[in-house]
């Protein structure tokens, strides 16, 4: 699968942007959809992950509150909401697959596919 990942972009604290995700290929349904993010000479660190059918979320601890992930398997995109955003939360942000995954997992190496990245700047 290929994932294409937009929506990223310039925004002041304590606004909003919404991220999206397109795969292609089929068998969308079939995967967990996560997304990671990677600040300048950091490690790439866990956003948010959602189950097959979207019943189920996990959101790592700072973004709690202020992200919501959702999908929809009909347009095989994922999406991430992030409102009030920080500027901690500048970063390149990258939506990731994992095939048949039985748990959220916040682990990068777990994931099988990967999209290219979109550049969230927010400025304080």
């Amino acid at each position: 699968v290929q994932l294409q990942a937009s929506g990223g972009g310039l925004v002041q604290a304590g606004g909003s942007l919404r991220l999206s995700c397109t795969a292609s290929g089929r068998a969308f349904s079939r995967y967990v959809m996560g997304w990671f993010r990677q600040a300048p000479g950091k490690e790439r660190e866990f956003v948010a992950a959602i189950s097959w059918n979207g019943g189920q979320t996990h959101y790592t601890d700072s973004v709690k509150g202020r992200f919501t992930i959702s999908r929809d398997n009909a347009k095989n995109t994922v999406s991430l909401q992030m409102d009030s955003l920080k500027p901690e939360d500048t970063a390149v942000y990258y939506c990731a697959a994992d095939y048949a995954g039985v748990t959220l997992s916040p682990f990068p190496w777990e994931y099988d596919y990967w999209g290219q990245g979109t550049l969230v700047t927010v400025s304080s």
